[in-house]
């Protein structure tokens, strides 16, 4: 009977259907400061390779810092991640049960399910930062929510990015692919916890600086210096893009329509090339322990170190690597 009972079940698991796998990854946080803390991170640009940044800024936030790490990404009709499809970020419910959003979409068209998520939680009061295209990160054609779009010109002038985050797309300020960003400590900044063990010259991206005039109340944390090239030791350009220097990383607070006051923070650096510099790691982490209210727990160098393998894909549009599956950015052992 037993091996009557043996066969039957090998059976059944030969030709029962595989269990479905979720379109998003999530990571358990370990031991750390962050224990207890959710994180959603909300992936979905076409050009700046969001879909390789937040999986590795989630797995450092989880096996480095205990933050549990949901990433969410484009998902396309065959189930792959596909950055080009703007209308679809499934999981996004996520955000009910998150402590911190981090966001790096650009131009989403959202269906309004799917918006209401993100909106919720955006009027809740709760942490929030953007990273790259997150300035422009919606362009929404339903009316429900349109003011949340990149060029909304009412009360909401400018949308989420302008709104919430301090600024919305301007334009290019450095030569977009031919001039990389070195960072510089804003003057009277060094002392802010996001920037601890931070120094001028430790946050370096090869992407360009993005034209940016913050919100009043927007406090600047680094400034963009314009390099001639495309590597970290390339000098900078003399003339009027570095008089005065756009800044690349700003805090600010956004109210909430429940009165509550949440913490926001905003870099325009943020593409997955740009994590490759340990000091752009280390900015973006400090920032998730200042948004949850964490920044006394910020070490004097925060450990930042890649976790697996990390070999981003160049920045540049229909560059993102095809067939790739959520599953796939699941946390080897």
């Amino acid at each position: 009977m037993k091996r009557v009972a043996l066969s039957l079940a090998m059976a059944w698991l030969l030709t029962a259907p595989a269990m479905a796998v979720e379109p998003w990854v999530k990571y358990e946080g370990a031991d750390g400061p962050g224990k207890g803390k959710h994180v959603v991170l909300i992936s979905g640009d076409e050009e700046y390779r969001s879909e390789e940044a937040l999986p590795q800024l989630g797995k450092i936030l989880a096996s480095r810092h205990g933050f549990t790490c949901t990433v969410l990404f484009a998902i396309g009709k065959d189930g792959a991640i596909e950055p080009n499809r703007s209308d679809n970020i499934p999981g996004l419910e996520a955000l009910r049960t998150a402590d911190l959003m981090i966001i790096a979409t650009r131009f989403r068209n959202l269906p309004d399910d799917q918006m209401k998520e993100v909106v919720d939680y955006v009027e809740s009061g709760r942490p929030i930062i953007g990273m790259r295209t997150a300035t422009h990160a919606f362009n929404l054609r339903s009316p429900t929510y349109k003011k949340y779009s990149w060029n909304d010109k009412g009360d909401w002038k400018g949308g989420f990015g302008r709104q919430v985050l301090g600024e919305t797309w301007v334009s290019h300020h450095g030569h977009h692919g031919h001039q990389s960003t070195r960072g510089i400590v804003a003057p009277g900044a060094k002392d802010h916890p996001i920037l601890r063990g931070i120094k001028d010259g430790d946050i370096w991206g090869p992407t360009d600086v993005y034209e940016a005039h913050p919100l009043a109340g927007s406090t600047p944390l680094v400034l963009g210096q314009v390099l001639t090239g495309m590597k970290p030791t390339d000098p900078p350009l003399e003339g009027p893009k570095n008089d005065p220097m756009m800044p690349v990383a700003w805090a600010r607070t956004y109210t909430g329509v429940k009165g509550k006051t949440a913490r926001v923070f905003n870099t325009t650096m943020g593409a997955a090339t740009d994590l490759e510099a340990e000091g752009t790691r280390r900015m973006l982490v400090n920032a998730v322990y200042w948004a949850v209210g964490l920044e006394d727990r910020i070490p004097d160098h925060t450990d930042v170190a890649i976790v697996g393998e990390f070999h981003p894909t160049p920045f540049g549009f229909n560059g993102a690597r095809k067939g790739v599956r959520p599953e796939d950015h699941v946390m080897k052992p």
